[in-house]
């Protein structure tokens, strides 16, 4: 029951005061044989009226405290849930970093960066970048991280490829940004994990690397180098004797990409036992036409002089005395056969080797 029900039923018996006067004169006025029965009914039937200040009209947007107080109490609820959907929305990226595209000149290569500017004109680069322009930019985002002077600039973690491409395309590159801060050694470290698990970096870029990496002392040796990455000892060892390669054996190959581990292998071992030899054969297969890694190897090593024939027999009075064989390093070994060689002959046996070995190397 509302409020003005409630009212209207409580003062339905009470009477205006101009009315009561009226009601009292009249019963004043009855004759005196008039029983109680019929005073107790009035002549004139007087309908009551109980008249309320007139109810002003709410004002539009008001609201009484309580509905003001409901209102807020949906709108709260209405809250928390929209606050929840977008939890559960952004749980499926939890671990995520944010993506952005960025202008390529306000990205820089890292100072690790180990991509020789020979890569950036091969025919894989070129299929590459077309395949990027089709797109519209890189699909894979490469990993940046602000730079420390400039927070408006980025340092390439990795992605040098993909970032190289857009910059010539003039396309914006798409670039995750690490929020949280990134020593050298993490940058390092997640440069070269991303380049072995692509296998797209020739040897020579890897171990070029590897020692810039020493070289500014990151590591204090090979081995610890090896044991920071999770690389074998072996592994490493290949890849630094590429990068150590004298730039002017480095010159002979049309592209230092060319180089692989098994011929810096054979050319340090050349260069262990002959280095002013191969240096100097070094010097010719410059000038001359550029040949295949496989041939400027074996002209570096002297591997052509005895590849002729796999081994030449040495004969005395028509009688095999002994034989010169040659290995893959180009290494050539004289085997004589038993009872021709003597302890008193040994001495004059090395000088006359010697000898010969002086005047071959003067006339080279």
């Amino acid at each position: 029951m509302s409020t003005r029900d409630r009212l209207s039923r409580l003062t339905a018996d009470l009477l205006l005061p101009q009315q009561r006067t009226s009601a009292e004169g009249e019963q004043s006025s009855l004759p005196p044989d008039a029983t109680e029965e019929s005073a107790a009914q009035p002549a004139v039937s007087h309908e009551v009226e109980t008249r309320f200040p007139a109810v002003t009209p709410r004002q539009s947007g008001r609201k009484t405290g309580p509905g003001e107080m409901l209102a807020f109490r949906g709108q709260m609820l209405a809250a928390e849930g929209e606050v929840a959907r977008l939890k559960a929305a952004l749980q499926q990226f939890d671990g995520s970093l944010p993506t952005k595209k960025i202008d390529p000149k306000l990205v820089e290569p890292s100072r690790w960066a180990n991509r020789h500017e020979a890569s950036f004109s091969t025919s894989d680069f070129i299929r590459f970048k077309a395949d990027i322009e089709h797109a519209g930019g890189n699909v894979q985002p490469i990993l940046v991280r602000p730079r420390a002077e400039d927070v408006s600039k980025y340092e390439i973690v990795f992605g040098h490829r993909r970032h190289r491409a857009c910059l010539e395309l003039g396309l914006s590159v798409l670039a995750v940004i690490s929020t949280a801060p990134l020593s050298d050694f993490e940058l390092f470290a997640a440069m070269d994990r991303e380049n072995r698990e692509r296998a797209d970096l020739s040897a020579w870029e890897q171990g070029a690397m590897y020692r810039k990496a020493l070289d500014e002392a990151m590591f204090p040796s090979q081995r610890r180098l090896a044991e920071a990455l999770g690389l074998s000892h072996t592994w490493v060892r290949k890849a630094i004797t590429v990068a150590e390669l004298p730039e002017p054996v480095v010159q002979c190959f049309r592209s230092p990409l060319e180089l692989q581990f098994k011929h810096a292998e054979l050319i340090s071992a050349a260069l262990e036992s002959d280095r002013k030899g191969v240096l100097r054969r070094a010097e010719k297969l410059r000038q001359s036409d550029r040949m295949s890694a496989s041939a400027v190897t074996s002209a570096l090593v002297g591997k052509h002089r005895g590849s002729a024939a796999a081994a030449q027999e040495i004969r005395v009075a028509g009688t095999v005395a002994g034989r010169i064989t040659w290995d893959a390093r180009g290494q050539a070994t004289i085997r004589f056969r038993p009872g021709v060689l003597h302890g008193e002959n040994v001495s004059g046996l090395i000088e006359a080797i010697g000898a010969f070995v002086g005047s071959s190397t003067a006339k080279s």
